[in-house]
């Protein structure tokens, strides 16, 4: 990611960060919209859930500029989801629903390039997270 893709996200979140819980609603909502039988991965109440969402979308953001701090983290997450049934497929069906839930929400301050910067930020967090998710399964040898 470039430094203005950077701030393109952070200064984005800024207008979604007080409506948070709504936007992972409604992310959510097109997530199952998209693929319904991701619904039975998903054991928690939509309230926990969305909560938890949210927490990693603001840490996420926030750690934008110094992604060192987070990976650790990040690929834990991946190698956990990886027990949630989560498999390499169902990373685009998100990413695809977080854009479109972040559209929703900012409108014609989501542009192209604000969206290209989300696309790119979001890219880099599943990558690390499906990586992390891929060295976790044991290999036949």
């Amino acid at each position: 990611m470039t430094s203005q893709q950077i701030e393109l996200v952070q200064s984005s979140f800024v207008a979604v960060e007080p409506v948070l819980e709504k936007v992972t609603l409604m992310l959510y909502d097109r997530l199952f919209e998209l693929d319904p039988p991701l619904r039975r991965l998903f054991h928690s109440s939509r309230k926990e859930q969305t909560r938890k969402l949210a927490h990693v979308l603001t840490v996420f953001v926030r750690a934008l500029s110094r992604p060192q701090q987070i990976l650790a983290v990040v690929e834990e997450l991946g190698r956990r989801h990886l027990t949630y049934g989560v498999r390499e497929k169902h990373y685009a069906t998100f990413g695809e629903a977080l854009l479109w839930a972040l559209q929703t929400e900012l409108g014609d301050s989501f542009s192209p390039d604000v969206r290209e910067a989300w696309a790119s930020a979001y890219l880099f967090l599943a990558s690390r997270m499906e990586r992390a998710a891929a060295n976790a399964i044991p290999r036949a040898t």
